[in-house]
């Protein structure tokens, strides 16, 4: 076992907030329409330029292990954020960060860090509830659009994209975004579905950014039974291999020496693949199978069909342009199958849905229809330089994660000004402890914070206009930082998806208070140059 270094009380409260406060600092210039970027040094390429908390969190990792410590606790903030919402990791980041400051202070003068910890909780739970009880539906596609231009640092372009693009598959169709070929971004309509399966291996992740895997060009093969040996996938690798197409498995099952087989080939690069449990249980997924050959142009490999795996070859794969796999999700886009049969098969799940007689049968047919006729959206992001592009995707990405979110849970008033006119909640609530009150009050203090970084970074003055804000009755009062100027935010168009904004603050709250009751560090020790000479020179005397 190796060596371990230690800081107890003071000094790892001290070491912790210090890895706190730079991850904090790089993340939070990024907030408002008129954040700043960062700059990410990259092995190969040109430095990337973002305006994205999560990715600038990801890539920090700071020299001195009990800092870097605290720095992973603050980027654990914004990866939930980022995994639950897909949008609202610097605010996440930024309440967490004050409320860490806060409750330090509160430390110091002596009191009780799980009474601390309580006192918080209590305050959250009040605000989301304010949060929840001021949240307006989002139903029109102009508030769509002004969700999705917020969203991407206030890019009014991006948000007519991402609402046109809703607007064509529904609001819970599938949207995939592409590099575009030209100057401008542009939105296409194809053939393709998206189905609720993710990769069965973390190890097919080919985007590290975006955790997920994506196969340009690729067979499908489609099978309704368990795939456990080599020998099952053997001749169809192969063949995948020789017409050099990256295979996409989509079966009841992948395990053992089969699963393995597939990671394998993509970790070595011999063929790039991916394993997806198949949609739906008993009939409908066999149903399902069917519908995904249809879109692909493939056949479902099946005894009861006649195609059994050991007889299928090539030919009976099914084709797409792209398909994007994540832990959740699989998103096929451009299937080669026959439009006029596709168009066929909905006809013919309509007249079965007229004759269903039940309200599950409908709802399952009508899930159907609307994957295989839906399509998928595809927004072709362009830009000048690849730096431009890879920006401008991670933009658009924000927006569409913010606007799902918006139609989910509906809007807030956005610009911060919904955390502080969510203080009202807090107002009057005594715990009966006076340690619990001050954990009421970290929270309390910390819920103005997002608007006064959006504030500072627009160069104005934070305390006189959360003053302004603060002074007026209306709701939906506020700063545009955009435009420099107070008003209506709703009329506006800066509002704020409710789920996002409740996302960052349950998630700021549970990793700050844990923070707070830290009071030892273990590390390990960094090796003594003297003790690697050491063990060099014992290794030579036993050879």
């Amino acid at each position: 076992m190796t060596a371990k270094k230690l800081a107890f009380h003071e000094d790892a409260r001290e070491r912790i907030r210090r890895g706190v406060e730079t991850l904090a600092e790089a993340v939070k210039v990024t907030l408002g329409p008129r954040g700043r970027t960062v700059v990410l040094e990259r092995e190969f390429g040109p430095p990337q330029i973002v305006n994205s908390g999560v990715v600038v969190a990801r890539a920090i990792e700071l020299e001195d292990r009990f800092e870097n410590m605290g720095a992973q606790l603050l980027r654990e903030v914004a990866a939930r954020t980022s995994e639950s919402a897909g949008d609202g990791t610097t605010t996440a980041t930024v309440l967490a960060h004050q409320m860490v400051q806060e409750g330090l202070k509160y430390l110091a003068a002596g009191m009780n860090p799980m009474d601390l910890k309580r006192g918080m909780e209590q305050a959250i739970e009040r605000v989301v509830a304010e949060l929840k009880a001021m949240a307006q539906p989002c139903a029109t596609a102009q508030e769509i659009a002004h969700v999705a231009a917020i969203s991407a640092n206030n890019d009014s372009s991006i948000g007519d994209l991402v609402a046109r693009a809703m607007d064509k598959v529904g609001r819970d169709g599938a949207v995939s975004i592409e590099d575009g070929s030209g100057m401008t971004s542009e939105l296409e309509v194809v053939e393709g579905m998206q189905f609720d399966r993710g990769f069965l291996s973390a190890y097919f992740i080919n985007e590290a950014e975006k955790q997920s895997c994506v196969l340009e060009e690729p067979a499908v093969l489609l099978c309704d039974q368990k795939l456990s040996t080599v020998q099952d996938l053997v001749p169809l690798l192969e063949a995948a291999s020789k017409a050099g197409a990256p295979l996409l498995v989509v079966a009841e099952e992948v395990e053992a020496d089969a699963l393995a087989t597939l990671v394998v080939n993509s970790i070595r690069g011999v063929l790039r693949t991916c394993a997806v449990k198949a949609p739906g249980f008993g009939d409908r997924r066999k149903a399902m199978l069917q519908d995904i050959a249809l879109m692909t142009g493939g056949q479902v490999l099946s005894a009861e069909l006649g195609v059994s795996l050991e007889k299928a070859t090539f030919e009976h794969l099914g084709r797409a342009r792209r398909v994007v796999v994540d832990k959740d999700s699989t998103t096929i886009v451009g299937g080669a199958g026959d439009r006029e049969r596709i168009r066929q098969r909905i006809e013919s799940l309509k007249a079965e849905r007229r004759e269903a007689t039940s309200d599950y049968d409908r709802e399952k047919l009508d899930e159907r229809i609307a994957k295989l006729a839906g399509g998928v959206a595809v927004i072709k992001v362009g830009a000048a330089t690849e730096t431009e592009l890879k920006e401008r995707k991670l933009r658009v990405e924000d927006a569409l994660h913010a606007t799902r979110a918006a139609v989910e849970e509906g809007v807030v008033p956005g610009g911060g000004v919904a955390l502080v006119r969510a203080r009202k909640a807090l107002q009057g609530l005594a715990t009966g402890n006076l340690d619990e009150d001050s954990g009421v009050k970290i929270v309390a203090r910390a819920l103005e914070e997002p608007l006064r970084r959006i504030v500072l970074n627009a160069a104005q003055e934070p305390s006189i206009v959360l003053d302004r804000v603060e002074a007026s009755p209306e709701r939906a009062f506020g700063y545009n930082a955009a435009r420099c100027e107070y008003g209506d935010l709703v009329e506006m168009g800066v509002i704020d998806p409710a789920k996002v904004t409740r996302l960052a603050l349950q998630n700021a709250g549970s990793i700050a208070s844990l923070i707070l009751t830290v009071d030892c560090l273990i590390a390990e020790a960094p090796r003594k140059e003297t003790e690697r000479a050491g063990s060099l020179a014992a290794a030579r005397e036993m050879e």
